[in-house]
């Protein structure tokens, strides 16, 4: 009888606690989306507490905390899950099933709050670009050509500096996590609101799940880091370093994200960086103008550095390999994640960040 008793109190001492964390999860959350002065409050006094402290502590370990607890969490699901099936068949009662639910459940609860609190509240703060005194405004196609041929010849002028392998692809350069936290120190100096603390970056161990999923970097709501797929084609890797780091400020919308990334990397001291950013910059922008003036980027790609070129062929042939439903399914959840986050482009709103770029062209460069 008294075991019965402490089974069913911890059972109910578990549903009670799941469900304080998804009122206080879901209610910062809430709160967030009703009160944007609530978000850019959080973002700009308490969050650079966590990025300071857990951000620090995590930044310590030489490979991705987020990863290994991942599978540590899979794990103990599948172990305890397991158990509540042979609980289930030597007692021949449902019980076990409802104490493994209530775990869940607690679990799923702290989950949302550690999210919540680790960033999804400052999807609702105001954006790097409004900050910063980026002012959109509409743009031609001829001016998104001028862009284009702008980011063409910048392409051109550092292809032809970075290392490279035996076939011509590019190599990133040595430490380039400490890069990606020198570029954003160095971004800060002229944007406040990038200032802080940044930790390096973790590049992922099994980074071959990322591309089967069509990822290029995770930003790590739990643990504060910033992950990146290893195994893409080098020049992708400085400019997601710094997209991924540029999260830790409390910028999560992606385009703000892409944009953070663009200027780090051209405002780098390291050529391999600056490459990144204006060959990334390059595909956004070109990819935008072909829906508009298909000759104009047929004419841009024959004036690519070989070399670039070589870099483009070794992209598009790398992400072709990982083409099928894995992916599909992984860019509808992350379609899904990011509307109901608030960004109403969903996956399509990474390419928005060509309208700062032309922004950045026309009124700051």
């Amino acid at each position: 009888m008294k075991v019965k008793i402490m089974e069913k109190f911890s059972k109910m001492s578990r549903l009670i606690a799941a469900g304080i964390f998804l009122l206080a999860g879901g209610g910062l959350l809430l709160i967030s989306r009703q009160s944007a002065a609530f978000a850019e409050w959080y973002a700009v006094c308490l969050y650079p507490l966590l990025t300071a402290s857990i951000g620090r502590l995590m930044g310590c370990l030489p490979f991705s905390a987020a990863e290994i607890l991942l599978y540590v969490l899979i794990v103990c699901i599948a172990g305890t899950f397991v158990r509540m099936i042979f609980r289930m068949v030597r007692q021949k009662k449902a019980a076990p099933l409802g104490e493994w639910l209530s775990g869940i459940l607690l679990t799923a609860g702290v989950l949302l709050f550690l999210y919540a609190v680790g960033g999804g509240i400052n999807y609702n703060r105001t954006a790097f670009s409004e900050e910063e005194g980026f002012v959109l405004s509409e743009y031609t196609a001829d001016e998104l050509a001028e862009v284009c041929e702008w980011l063409t010849k910048q392409v051109n002028v550092y292809s032809g500096s970075v290392e490279r392998d035996d076939v011509g692809e590019m190599l990133a350069g040595a430490d380039a996590a400490a890069g990606a936290v020198e570029a954003l120190e160095t971004l800060s100096s002229s944007h406040s609101s990038l200032a802080g603390y940044y930790p390096q970056p973790k590049g992922v161990l099994a980074s071959r799940i990322l591309s089967n999923l069509n990822l290029t970097g995770v930003y790590s709501f739990f643990t504060i880091e910033a992950n990146y797929n290893t195994d893409m084609t080098d020049y992708n890797i400085p400019f997601v370093m710094c997209h991924e780091l540029s999260h830790l400020r409390g910028f999560m919308d992606e385009k703000e994200a892409n944009f953070i990334a663009f200027l780090a990397c051209i405002s780098s001291d390291r050529e391999d960086f600056r490459y990144s950013g204006y060959l990334s910059a390059w595909i956004y922008c070109t990819n935008r103008l072909n829906k508009a003036d298909h000759d104009a980027v047929t004419a841009l790609r024959a004036q690519l550095d070989e070399n670039a070129k070589i870099d483009l062929a070794a992209n598009n042939a790398y992400w072709d390999r990982f083409e099928g439903k894995a992916a599909e399914v992984s860019e509808q959840v992350n379609d899904t994640y990011l509307k109901a986050s608030g960004q109403s482009d969903g996956v399509y709103g990474y390419d928005r960040v060509v309208d700062l770029i032309t922004t950045y062209y026309y009124g700051w460069k």
